[in-house]
């Protein structure tokens, strides 16, 4: 598809959510968000690098954060709940070389190809995310915890 501009349209009604995905600076907000429904018994999946970090999990489970976007899957490709790809998301993931194992994510500016996260995330697997040293009670300095 190459030269085929990705274009948005608004979708009504919106895709019910399984994800939220958080970029650049919304990363250690959302990722201190995931941290305290993981910690409070919620079950969620958890995948990311330096500038990006997605949820997944189930809609009353997903963790909100200012900045970040929540997910729908249409035609296998997670794309934002009130948005909806020109072309169709089915023929961007083919494009992106996706295979039917690998998750794809397609986000104005962004496209992610990954491997699907394991089930379920030990809190402490967000400190690298948290942007601030963990601290014992779960917050970092950055959300006004205590600090040393």
């Amino acid at each position: 598809m190459t030269g085929v501009p990705l274009r948005w349209e608004r979708r009504e009604p919106p895709l019910e959510a399984v994800a939220v995905l958080a970029l650049g600076s919304a990363v250690p907000v959302l990722a201190a968000a995931a941290r305290s429904r993981i910690q409070s018994g919620r079950r969620l999946a958890v995948a990311g690098d330096e500038g990006a970090l997605l949820v997944l999990g189930e809609v009353a489970d997903l963790p909100w954060a200012d900045g970040a976007r929540y997910l729908g899957s249409e035609g296998g490709v997670l794309v934002p709940t009130t948005a909806r790809p020109q072309p169709p998301a089915a023929l961007w993931r083919a494009a992106l070389g996706a295979t039917e194992e690998r998750l794809c994510v397609l986000v104005p500016g962004h496209a992610l190809v990954t491997d699907p996260p394991a089930p379920g995330c030990d809190p402490t697997g967000l400190d690298p995310f948290l942007g601030g040293a963990a601290q014992e009670d779960g917050t970092t300095a950055a959300e006004g915890g205590p600090s040393a």
